[in-house]
C-alpha cells in the first residue's frame, strides 16, 4: 500500500508552500460573533488522526509506539508549537492538562481530540488576555530611564509561576515595542495608535483560526515528535504543496498581501490573465470576490489572506469576479468590478534563472555564468501523465545552461543558497548535467535494503569548471547534489556547511489510501529513508562541508540539523562503485590562497565579515535594554560601523530613522516561530538587515512589523535590496574565474581537475 499510493519522494526539511504563502491558502472566514464559540474537532479529524497513529507507527523509518513516553513528549512539543517563548500560559495552566499528558495516544485510538482542542481554546484565550493588558499598558507610557532589560528568546525559560509573572513579561514587550518606534522618531500619539493597532490586529488573527489549524498543530507536534521531518499537511496545505512543486497553479496570475484589512495586489504575474487584461494594478485593494459572471460579490475586507486566495484560484476557464478600490483611490473612492477568467499560471518566483557576472582581475576579465536554484521542483502529476513537457528543475537548468554557452561563459556557479531541497528525481538527473553516468546517492530503507539512484544518461549539459555555493539552509535535495559534485571531483563546493538533513520523505494521501474520493483526510510527509553520498557517508547532522569557506552567517548552534533534539545519528554505509571524473587535491589549496588574498584585501568582503562577527556577537545575547540612553548609544555606535563600511548607503542620508526588513514566520515544518519583534531587534542592532523605509537612511530601524508598511514602501525595498551587491556571489564568481586562468595556464593541471576529453575551450567556444 504505501508503494502504491507513493506520490513522490521528496527530501525538503521545510513545506515548499511557505515560499508561496503569498498566493497559496487555507481555512474559512470566521465572524466577530464566532470566535465566542470554542473551537471543536471534526468526525474527520478523529478519523484522520487514528488513521496517522496506524501508518506512522508501522510505516515510519523509525517506527515508535504512541506509548506513554511519546505521550508527554507529544504533549510538551504541543504546548511549545503554541507558546514557544512562554508568554501566554502560565504553570497552572499547564497543570490543569497535566492529567491527560499521559494519555494522548489512547486519545486518538478512541478518536477523542478533546484535551488538544481544550488546550488550544485556552490558548486563544490567553492571547485575548495579554494583548487586553498590552493595550492597558500603552494608556501608561513608560519610564525609559530605568536599568532593565527585555529578555526575548524565553524558548528554554520556565514557565510562569502566576499571571502577575507573565504580566510584567508584556510590560516589557509593549516597552520595548515602544521604544522601538520613539528611536524611529515617532511621537507619543502615534506610538499608542501604531501599538493599539497592532495588538487589536494580532488577537483578531488569532480569532480567525479554526479547527482545521488547532488540528494541524496538535498532529505535526506528534508528527514531528517521531523525527523532526515528518509533518502532517491538511487538505489545503497538500494541495499548496502540490502547487509549489510543480510552480503553477490555476487562478488569476496574482501575488496578494495583506495591507490593514484589505487584501491587496502585491505583484502581477506577467501573461497571466489579470495582466492580459490591463485592468488589474499592483496596489489595487479585493473588496469583494463573485463565482462566475453573474454569482453574487462576497464582501472580503478583514478576510485572512488565504480565504481571499481561496476565493479567487479556481479552475481553468471558470470566471470570477473582482470588486477593487483603486490604488489610487481613498477608503470611499469608486469601486471596480473587473471579471477574470481563470487559466494556468506558472509561478515563476521559485525556478531557476540565470545571469552573467563579468570579473576583472588587472587586464583580465572573465564571463561566469550563474544559475540560481531556489528548489528542486517537478510537477510529478504532469509526469505521471506522460506529458512531454512537464516541469523540472533539470529541464530548466539545461535549457539555461544551452544559454550561457551560447553567450561562452567560461565557468558555471550554481547558486543553492537557501535551496531547502525538493524532488529526489531532480537531485539525481541535475547531478546527471555535470558527471558522464553513474551513481548519484545511496538510499536505505527501514528493513536495511540499500538501493543507488544513478544518472543514466551519457554525456554532460557543461564540462567545463563548475563550482557550488552552498550556505547553512542548503539543505536535502542541494546536499544530495553538492555533496555528489564533490565526491566525483567535478566542482568546487563553496559557502557554508550546509543544514545536515540525510533523510528521504514519502507523501501519503490519506483520502487515496482509505477510498475517500474528496480532499478531507489530508496527507502525511512520512520520513522512510536515509540518504548517503556515494563515498558512503552521511550528510545526516554533519552537512556537506565546502571546500573554501566563507564566514557562517547566522546562529550555528540553532540552525541545522543538530538544533533538533530527536534528528537521526549520524552513520555510514560502504561506498558506491563510482568513478570519479576529477581530482581537485591539487587545485583547491591554489584557490584558497587566492581568496585568502582578495579577502584580506577587498573592502566589501571585509566590510561583510565584520557585519557577520558582529551580527553572530550580538545573537549571543538573548536580552535587549530597556533604557533609552543605552539603545541610543547602541544605534549610534552601529550606525558609525555602517557608515564607515557602507559609505555608499548613506550618500545623501540627512537624519535617522528608518526601519528593519526582517521577515519572519513559521510553518509545519518549523521547531517554533521565532518573536518577529525580537528578530527585528537584533537585526536592527546589527544592522543584517535593515532597510530604508520613511526617511534617508537606509538602515535604521522604524519599529513597525511586515503589515504596518505601505506596499509602496515594500516594493521600493525590495528593489532596493535586489540593487545591492552580492559581495557573496561575486567572491564565488572570482573563484570560478581564478580557476579559469590557473586550468589555462596548465594544461597538465586541467587534465587533471575537468572530466577526461573536456577542454575549456570546448565549453567557451560551444
Amino acid at each position: 500500500m504505501l508503494v502504491r499510493n507513493r506520490k513522490a519522494l521528496w527530501i525538503a526539511p521545510t513545506l515548499l508552500a511557505v515560499a508561496l504563502a503569498a498566493t497559496l491558502v487555507t481555512a474559512k472566514p470566521t465572524s466577530d460573533a464566532a470566535t465566542a464559540i470554542a473551537l471543536k474537532p471534526s468526525a474527520d479529524q478523529a478519523d484522520a488522526a487514528q488513521m496517522a497513529m496506524k501508518i506512522l507507527t508501522r510505516m515510519h523509518y523509525k517506527p515508535e509506539a504512541f506509548d506513554t513516553k511519546m505521550s508527554q513528549q507529544v504533549f510538551d512539543r504541543y504546548l511549545d508549537s503554541l507558546d514557544a517563548d512562554r508568554l501566554f500560559f502560565t504553570q497552572a495552566d499547564i497543570d490543569r492538562f497535566a492529567p491527560a499528558r499521559d494519555k494522548l495516544g489512547d486519545a486518538i485510538r478512541n478518536k477523542d481530540l478533546s484535551v488538544p482542542f481544550a488546550i488550544f481554546n485556552l490558548y486563544v484565550e490567553r492571547i485575548g488576555e495579554r494583548t487586553a493588558y498590552a493595550r492597558a499598558e500603552l494608556k501608561k507610557g513608560f519610564d525609559f530611564t530605568k536599568d532593565e532589560s527585555y529578555q526575548y528568546q524565553r524558548e528554554k525559560a520556565p514557565w510562569a509561576k502566576s499571571d502577575a509573572e507573565v504580566n510584567d513579561l508584556w510590560r516589557k514587550r509593549v516597552k520595548n515595542d515602544w521604544l522601538r518606534l520613539k528611536l524611529a522618531g515617532k511621537d507619543e500619539a502615534k506610538i499608542r495608535e501604531t501599538l493599539d493597532k497592532r495588538y487589536a490586529n494580532y488577537l483578531d488573527r488569532v480569532r480567525q483560526l479554526t479547527g482545521e489549524d488547532a488540528f494541524s498543530v496538535f498532529l505535526n507536534a506528534y508528527a514531528m515528535t517521531i523525527e523532526p521531518h515528518t509533518n502532517y499537511l491538511s487538505p489545503r496545505q497538500a494541495e499548496n504543496f502540490e502547487i509549489a512543486m510543480k510552480l503553477s497553479l490555476e487562478g488569476i496570475g496574482a501575488v496578494l498581501q495583506r495591507e490593514d484589512d484589505y487584501t491587496a495586489i502585491r505583484e502581477v504575474v506577467p501573461g497571466g490573465p489579470a495582466s492580459l487584461s490591463g485592468k488589474v494594478k499592483v496596489g489595487d485593494r479585493i473588496v469583494g470576490v463573485g463565482q462566475g459572471e453573474h454569482g453574487p460579490i462576497v464582501d472580503v475586507i478583514g478576510w485572512r489572506l488565504d480565504d481571499v486566495v481561496e476565493k479567487i484560484r479556481g479552475t481553468k476557464d471558470t470566471t470570477v469576479r473582482l470588486e477593487i478600490l483603486p490604488a489610487d483611490a481613498g477608503p470611499d473612492g469608486k469601486h471596480v468590478t473587473i471579471a477574470l477568467v481563470r487559466k494556468k499560471v506558472a509561478v515563476e518566483e521559485q525556478a531557476a534563472k540565470s545571469s552573467i557576472i563579468e570579473t576583472k582581475d588587472g587586464e583580465v576579465s572573465h564571463k561566469i555564468g550563474v544559475i540560481s536554484l531556489p528548489t528542486f521542483y517537478q510537477d510529478f502529476e504532469a509526469r505521471r501523465r506522460g506529458d512531454a513537457n512537464y516541469k523540472s528543475a533539470t529541464r530548466d537548468v539545461a535549457r539555461l545552461i544551452a544559454e550561457l554557452k551560447k553567450q561562452k561563459v567560461e565557468g558555471v556557479l550554481i547558486d543553492l543558497r537557501n535551496n531547502g531541497g525538493g524532488s529526489l528525481d531532480e537531485a539525481t538527473t541535475l547531478t546527471g548535467l555535470f558527471i558522464d553516468k553513474g551513481p548519484v546517492v545511496q538510499v536505505r530503507s527501514a528493513n536495511g535494503r540499500i538501493d543507488e539512484h544513478e544518472d543514466r544518461s551519457g554525456g554532460m549539459a557543461w564540462s567545463g569548471p563548475f563550482a557550488v555555493l552552498v550556505n547553512r539552509n542548503s539543505a536535502s535535495a542541494s546536499e544530495i547534489f553538492a555533496a555528489a559534485i564533490q565526491d566525483y571531483g567535478r566542482g568546487l563546493i563553496l559557502g557554508e556547511p550546509t543544514f545536515g538533513k540525510g533523510t528521504v520523505q514519502n507523501l501519503l494521501d490519506l483520502d487515496q489510501m482509505y477510498g475517500n474520493e474528496k480532499p478531507t483526510y489530508g496527507e502525511l510527509k512520512m520520513t522512510i529513508q536515509q540518504f548517503f553520498r556515494v563515498n558512503g557517508g552521511s550528510t545526516q547532522l554533519r552537512g556537506v562541508t565546502p571546500d573554501i569557506q566563507f564566514p557562517v552567517t547566522g546562529d550555528f548552534a540553532q540552525n541545522g540539523e543538530q538544533s533538533y533534539d530527536n534528528a537521526l545519528p549520524w552513520t555510514s554505509i560502504p561506498a558506491a562503485d563510482y568513478n570519479p571524473t576529477g581530482d581537485l587535491k591539487a587545485l583547491a589549496p591554489m584557490l584558497i590562497a587566492r581568496h585568502d588574498r582578495r579577502a584580506a584585501a577587498e573592502k566589501d568582503w571585509l566590510a561583510y565579515q565584520a557585519d557577520v562577527a558582529d551580527v553572530r556577537k550580538l545573537r549571543e545575547d538573548k536580552t535587549i535594554s530597556l533604557n533609552e540612553a543605552v539603545r541610543r548609544k547602541e544605534r549610534d555606535e552601529q550606525e558609525a560601523k555602517r557608515r564607515e563600511r557602507h559609505p555608499e548607503q548613506f550618500a545623501d542620508t540627512t537624519e535617522p530613522g528608518g526601519k528593519s526588513g526582517v521577515a519572519s514566520g513559521a510553518n509545519a515544518g518549523d521547531r517554533k516561530a521565532a518573536d518577529p519583534d525580537a528578530v527585528n531587534q537584533v537585526a536592527t542592532i546589527a544592522a543584517a538587515k535593515a532597510a530604508k523605509r520613511g526617511n534617508d537612511n537606509p538602515n535604521q530601524d522604524d519599529g513597525l512589523q511586515a503589515d504596518e508598511r505601505s506596499l509602496k514602501s515594500d516594493l521600493d525595498e525590495e528593489k532596493r535590496r535586489k540593487a545591492l551587491k552580492d559581495v557573496v556571489l561575486d567572491e564565488a564568481s572570482h573563484i570560478v574565474a581564478d580557476e579559469v586562468n590557473l586550468l589555462r595556464a596548465d594544461t597538465k593541471l586541467a587534465a587533471q581537475v575537468l572530466p577526461r576529453g573536456a577542454t575549456i575551450a570546448k565549453d567557451v567556444v560551444n
